[in-house]
């Protein structure tokens, strides 16, 4: 019986491959069909509101659409091909086109009828103010006659 060093990093190279393998049977373009892609997305707290900051390079205020129905976010939209279906004159196409649609499920306590949106080289913003709490008031007692 034979010893072999153990090589942690062949290991995850061989594994780095099948996995890009894997990914590469279901993302090829390979029939004509449309990649389907997703937009990168943050979601954060900024205090007093929500801020959703969405990737969307390519696109202008036309091409996407905002939405709110109940406590539900949703931006939507597509980004057009920039070539021809015959894809003469290509090597390598990676950049991915067609429609998409992002939902975001928004906390309580936020004011769903004060989103503000703005849209500044490619990056979506999207300000969900919080609703402002309610304080409690103390209530002073007269004296009586």
């Amino acid at each position: 019986m034979a010893l072999v060093r153990w090589e942690p990093m062949r290991e995850l190279t061989s594994l780095q491959g099948e996995m890009n393998r894997l990914f590469n049977t279901f993302f090829d373009d390979n029939g004509g069909s449309t990649r389907r892609w997703a937009p990168p997305m943050d979601l954060a707290d900024a205090g007093d509101h929500l801020v959703l900051k969405a990737d969307l390079p390519g696109l202008s205020e036309e091409d996407v659409r905002i939405e709110v129905q109940d406590r539900l976010l949703t931006v939507s939209g597509e980004r057009k091909a920039e070539h021809e279906e015959n894809r003469e004159g290509y090597y390598r196409m990676e950049r991915a086109f067609g429609s998409f649609s992002r939902s975001v499920t928004l906390p309580d306590g936020v004011d769903a009828g004060k989103i503000d949106a703005s849209f500044d080289k490619g990056v979506l913003t999207i300000e969900v103010p919080k609703v402002e709490q309610v304080k409690p008031r103390k209530i002073e007692i007269k004296a009586a006659g």
